[in-house]
């Protein structure tokens, strides 16, 4: 039976990923600082993704590696330990002869090209932790590169879904509408802006582990084309939810101000373009390649309420 492990084993895509993986032929080794009991009939596995011989322990065995993991969204924090993650992740892999499927974001790519994002779009970060990605990006086809390993690169724009952390969509619009406040979004209500949906990123990533034709490429995941605006989520969230509720928009000195007291939202402010203009994901590549289609954002949202 093949070993498929998952690093960063309790978050949001790693429970769909788990789901849909699980079979009579795979055996899952969940890996976490904290492995929680939620995985019936999986291997539990405790390590610190910093430490390489607990990663490489954690690996040993594993045909497939799945790099999930997400860490405290503070950019010092973010250079510290990403290197050391990815370095540890990838000597693993490669020392155990397994391969490797990285989920990763949008912010290594050029911010000039925000507004249609493919795989072909350039890493050309102006941001601190879009530079990080860059640099960790660079570590994982370095390795590709040389034959010593194989590897994937699933990216997903900013995520959404049923009982989501760490979601801009669900904390700021989705769970404050459902508790009877008003919405809140960032910088601009008007300006497009791409969603992927948590079942269909985590789907789309265990599909790709198990295509032989989908190794060393990077692939946008299954995204609603639609593009909304926070405006025009809130008004489809209106309708669901028959509400009259008017979305907040926090301005940049507003931004400014609270960063002084809320550290998430100092710490979003290089992300400014990502939301003071169309921000779009195109995932045409995987839907053409494999018919993976995303859901459309309405129904996600009914999911989500």
């Amino acid at each position: 039976m093949a070993v498929f492990t998952i690093l960063g084993a309790n978050g949001n895509i790693a429970k769909v990923l788990s789901s849909e993986l699980r079979s009579e032929r795979i055996v899952l080794r969940q890996v976490s600082r904290n492995s929680s009991p939620d995985h019936p009939g999986d291997e539990l596995v405790k390590a610190d993704l910093l430490d390489a011989n607990q990663v490489s322990d954690a690996v040993k065995g594993s045909e497939i590696v799945f790099l999930v993991a997400g860490i405290t969204y503070k950019t010092a924090i973010w250079k510290h330990d990403w290197p050391i993650i990815m370095r540890n992740t990838l000597d693993a892999c490669i020392s155990h002869g397994a391969k490797l499927v990285f989920f990763d974001n949008m912010y290594a790519l050029d911010p000039a090209q925000v507004g249609h994002l493919t795989e072909e779009t350039p890493l050309n970060p102006q941001s601190e932790k879009g530079k990080v990605r860059k640099q960790i990006l660079e570590m994982l086809w370095k390795e590709v590169k040389s034959g010593k390993l194989k590897a994937i690169v699933a990216r997903a724009a900013d995520f959404y879904g049923p009982g989501a952390n760490n979601s801009v969509l669900n904390e700021l619009v989705i769970n404050r509408m459902k508790a009877g406040k008003n919405p809140q979004w960032l910088y601009s209500g008007d300006k497009k802006h791409s969603f992927t949906y948590i079942p269909d990123a985590g789907k789309a990533t265990a599909f790709l582990a198990l295509q032989e034709s989908a190794w060393n490429q990077t692939w946008n995941l299954p995204t609603d084309p639609s593009y909304p605006s926070g405006k025009e989520i809130t008004l489809i969230l209106n309708r669901l939810l028959s509400k009259n509720a008017k979305l907040q928009v926090m301005s940049p000195w507003m931004i400014s101000v609270l960063g002084i007291f809320i550290p998430v939202l100092k710490e979003v402010k290089e992300l400014r373009y990502q939301s003071d203009q169309d921000y779009c994901l195109d995932s045409t590549k995987i839907e053409k390649a494999y018919g993976l289609k995303p859901t459309p954002i309405e129904q996600g949202l009914k999911e989500c309420i």
